[in-house]
């Protein structure tokens, strides 16, 4: 039997870290978002504690995130518990208007894909906008992440796309749109906010 050369050992080592380290992220992003309000801080740690392993090399994601949930839960639990309530009279809408029959509804469905899609973008960058300046106060953020997310119809449509197919790529690793269907959009998003701003 052949010993495999270091370099290849290197390689696939590092390869696996691209898995093991978002799973580890969004496995502590569940445990915090638990409390039904708190996934918009828990998103906001899970984007610093990917943002210390990319551009630090900091390979303690899962620690990482309980850290910046430090950082980020009294700033962003007003908003995250807005932002739930939000989602819950979106949701509210779109299940009386898949009863109603009237051509009407329809278009107002419609409305309320862009209104769901807006709010995935905004909150997406929210959470990286913070990363990037933990110490930040939320009005900054806020006006950040509207910029990050709306100032450019390819950045914003990049930040949806990640959203929305990250959880169907993922559905093949058992808890893979549980686990990585958060991260992933988070680390595209964050090499997006890298790269633009350059």
């Amino acid at each position: 039997m052949t010993a495999m050369s270091p370099s290849f050992s290197r390689t696939a080592m590092r390869w696996l870290e691209y898995v093991a380290y978002p799973i580890a992220a969004g496995t502590a992003f569940v445990i915090l978002s638990l409390g039904i309000v708190t996934w918009l801080p828990a998103a906001a740690a899970m984007a610093y504690a990917l943002q210390r392993w990319r551009v630090d090399g900091d390979s303690h994601c899962f620690a990482n995130v309980f850290r910046g949930w430090r950082l980020y839960r009294r700033a962003l639990l007003l908003h995250g518990i807005a932002s739930t309530l939000a989602v819950g009279l979106l949701a509210a809408d779109v299940v009386f208007l898949l009863d109603r029959r009237e051509p009407v509804a329809f278009l107002l469905l419609a409305l309320q894909a862009g209104i769901l899609a807006a709010f995935v973008i905004y909150h997406l960058a929210l959470a990286v906008v913070a990363a990037q300046a933990p110490s930040g106060r939320v009005t900054e953020w806020c006006r950040d992440a509207i910029t990050f997310g709306f100032g450019s119809v390819n950045r914003g449509t990049a930040l949806l796309s990640a959203a929305i197919a990250a959880p169907i790529l993922t559905v093949v690793i058992p808890l893979g749109p549980l686990l990585l269907g958060t991260s992933l959009p988070v680390l595209v998003a964050l090499s997006i906010y890298e790269r633009e701003s350059r």
